[in-house]
């Protein structure tokens, strides 16, 4: 594939984008609620493996709720960045997935969760090196090809580094983005975690990403803990609400790239939906706060 970015999906004609606005990811617990309310949200996004099924009551609800909302697909099992080939019946699974719902935006993670056939319910660090950066250059370049459509990849939430890395996280992400012309999924809490759990400059590492390549942005709350040594350890566990600090970074990221569509991720400790929405809102006034003003006749 060539360094430019890919200028449409092929086969597919123009690419499809999510709406600048905020998001939630959906949860079975809510489908109902969803469906009575029609929250005023701009899409809601799904975890690709719980809909690798033909039928059953997710895809009932989900075929309702997409008839009204734009989709973002966000896959966690594809391991990108395994030391092996990538799965190709689940790969042709998922490409039965987005042709069903033909989502706006498909996503997954820098990360690897699968060696020798076994499969980890992590999703776990690569090093960053020149033969980490061919190997996942080729497996995005793979499913881009199969899936016929550019995926967005995102920043992991690390707690543990290589020590023979090449290069940075950021150049990292910066390069398989120029070689593949995949796009980039802004993790604003997996930034701020892993750059606290290894003493980096959040704000170095935030302007050393390909910004021009987001296409989607999430936040997500953390659990503070300690290690070993005592020094402060933050988990990306998705079960609490977003903290200030990582608001802040949000804050700065959308200065930098303008209005992106943001999802507000929350997967344990499920509160009443009314708060999950109200929280997603708060990205939803910052995202209409930095969109053009239009002209009054």
């Amino acid at each position: 594939m060539s360094d430019a970015a890919p200028s449409g999906h092929p086969g597919r004609g123009a690419p499809v984008s999510l709406p600048a606005a905020a998001g939630l990811g959906l949860k079975p617990e809510h489908f109902r609620e969803v469906l009575a309310t029609r929250p005023a949200l701009g899409f809601f996004e799904i975890h690709a493996e719980n809909y690798m099924v033909p039928g059953g009551p997710f895809h009932h609800h989900l075929e309702r709720i997409r008839a009204d909302y734009a989709l973002s697909v966000h896959g966690v099992g594809l391991s990108i960045g395994g030391a092996g080939p990538l799965d190709e019946a689940h790969l042709d699974r998922l490409a039965a997935l987005l042709d069903r719902y033909e989502p706006a935006a498909f996503s997954e993670h820098l990360a690897w969760s699968s060696h020798g056939g076994v499969f980890f319910n992590d999703l776990l660090p690569l090093p960053y090196d020149a033969a980490t950066l061919a190997r996942v250059c080729g497996h995005v370049e793979h499913v881009q090809e199969r899936l016929g459509r550019r995926m967005l990849l995102e920043n992991p939430a690390t707690y543990v580094e290589f020590a023979a890395a090449e290069m940075s996280e950021a150049e990292f992400l910066a390069e398989v983005v120029r070689r593949t012309g995949c796009g980039l999924l802004l993790d604003v809490n997996n930034a701020y975690v892993a750059c606290t759990n290894h003493g980096r400059d959040v704000h170095a590492y935030l302007c050393a990403l390909p910004l021009a390549a987001v296409g989607e942005i999430h936040l997500a709350g953390f659990a503070c803990e300690a290690d070993s040594l005592g020094a402060p350890l933050l988990i990306d566990s998705h079960g609490a609400p977003v903290a200030d600090a990582v608001w802040s970074l949000y804050d700065e990221a959308l200065a930098l790239t303008g209005p992106v569509a943001t999802l507000l991720e929350r997967d344990r400790d499920l509160p009443p939906f009314p708060l999950l929405l109200e929280e997603a809102q708060r990205a939803g006034v910052r995202l209409a706060a930095r969109l053009p003003m239009t002209a009054v006749a």
